[in-house]
């Protein structure tokens, strides 16, 4: 079995209290979920307005599969619009 999992980290630009972040870090949480059916929370920077760290984890019974499916969550990560990557981190561990 091979665990992927990673923190994504975001700036947002246009936000301006807690209410605006919550409502893009729901919108990124539910796009990553629906496009690959990984677990996906807030994971950090829980009280700053531009800053929000995105934790995913997958799991998978090929190393090339859970590779493959963690560059393509970065990818569609940093194609959105409304949040800039400023960090990621990622991890494959087999058990």
């Amino acid at each position: 079995m091979v665990v992927g999992y990673g923190i994504i980290t975001f700036r947002l630009h246009d936000c301006r209290s807690l209410k605006e972040k919550r409502s893009v870090v729901k919108s990124v949480i539910h796009q990553i979920q629906n496009h690959f059916n990984v677990s996906v929370a807030e994971v950090g920077a829980n009280d700053m307005h531009q800053t929000a760290e995105i934790g995913f984890a997958l799991v998978g019974n090929s190393r090339p599969v859970v590779n493959s499916k963690m560059d393509k969550i970065l990818n569609l990560a940093n194609d959105l619009r409304f949040a800039q990557v400023i960090n990621s981190e990622m991890e494959m561990m087999v058990l």
